[in-house]
């Protein structure tokens, strides 16, 4: 999509006059507008668009309706509903009464365009260089840290569940790309074993059942991995397929080798928690710890101004893996 820069225009007068009247008090959104003013520009988001393709809504515009839906806590569909009905939206954003929505969709795509550019914090770093000239943050003040935890976004799995995931992710991306190759490689009975999630109620009862099944599906695993590393006729860059390194990495992990003959790891063999992954979906996804709770995915460190007489204002964001020194459970 092409972007074609718009200078920013003001609130037009009867939408001010409405959202005044509506809120004669002002609320969170009008005060947005009024104290803080316009704080995104068009070309701030300029290299995320090429110079070919249909016109872009504008990125300022987006970019403040991802700040507010943040605030009001809104689903993609819930924001765009909010800038078509509500005369607070309307008014931050500097829009007509009768301006028009847009597909929820494009919200997505902004964000995936951001990430994709490198300015995911572009949305933060803007709104702080305003509140900086405004004098609501001091060069040298003071300010504080805590970390709280995030979900990934991927179901929980046992190890036998893990490993079982592992390989059929690996399955279902040669499959896509190299399936002729592929039908020569498997035997008859995996589609009926891979064919369907790997789920702890299909999975055999009792530890020695557990164990011989786990290495049924570390053999499996190994016949791909020596198929595509050991082969001379297989195409290289299988190599280069992330669910195939991931399958690699795991059966590191998860089995080992002693003349000949694979082995599922005990508990106490395997890798420290923060070294190995829990998903074939989400590698970097680690389980944490903090006082009681327990989680898989990740922990986000806040930093924020807590001088007194201000307003205190969150001004670093970092995400990083969570660690535990506990295991999964078989």
């Amino acid at each position: 999509m092409v972007l074609h820069h718009q200078p920013i225009k003001s609130i037009p007068p009867l939408t001010k006059e409405i959202a005044h009247k509506a809120f004669p008090k002002g609320n969170i959104y009008l005060t947005l507008r009024d104290e803080l003013g316009t704080f995104y520009d068009d070309q701030d988001f300029a290299e995320l668009y090429s110079d070919e393709g249909q016109p872009a809504l504008r990125p300022s515009g987006l970019a403040l309706i991802c700040v507010m839906q943040y605030v009001a806590n809104l689903s993609d569909r819930g924001a765009v509903e909010a800038v078509a009905a509500r005369i607070d939206w309307k008014y931050a954003l500097g829009l007509e009464l009768t301006s028009p929505s847009f597909d929820s969709s494009v919200l997505s795509l902004f964000r995936s365009r951001l990430l994709k550019g490198g300015k995911e914090k572009q949305l933060l770093n803007k709104l702080l260089e305003r509140c900086q000239e405004l004098k609501l943050i001091k060069t040298k003040g003071k300010a504080r840290t805590d970390s709280t935890h995030i979900l990934a976004a991927i179901r929980n799995l046992n190890r036998l569940e893990y490993v079982g995931e592992t390989l059929r992710s690996a399955l279902n991306a040669l499959a896509v790309v190299v399936p002729d190759w592929l039908s020569n490689v498997v035997a008859p009975d995996w589609f009926d074993r891979y064919s369907k999630p790997v789920e702890e109620y299909r999975l055999p009862r009792g530890t020695e059942a557990r164990n011989d099944y786990a290495v049924k599906i570390g053999r499996d695993g190994m016949k791909i991995l020596e198929s595509i590393y050991d082969e001379p006729t297989t195409p290289q860059w299988l190599k280069e397929i992330p669910a195939i390194e991931t399958l690699r990495i795991t059966w590191l992990h998860q089995y080992w080798i002693d003349n000949g003959q694979l082995h599922w790891r005990s508990h106490k063999d395997l890798p420290p928690a923060g070294l190995r992954s829990n998903s074939p979906y989400d590698t970097e996804a680690r389980y944490g710890n903090k006082r009681h709770t327990t989680w898989l995915g990740y922990k986000v460190h806040l930093t924020e101004t807590c001088e007194k007489k201000q307003v205190h204002l969150i001004t670093n964001v970092q995400t990083t893996q969570a660690h535990s020194l506990r295991c999964r459970p078989n």
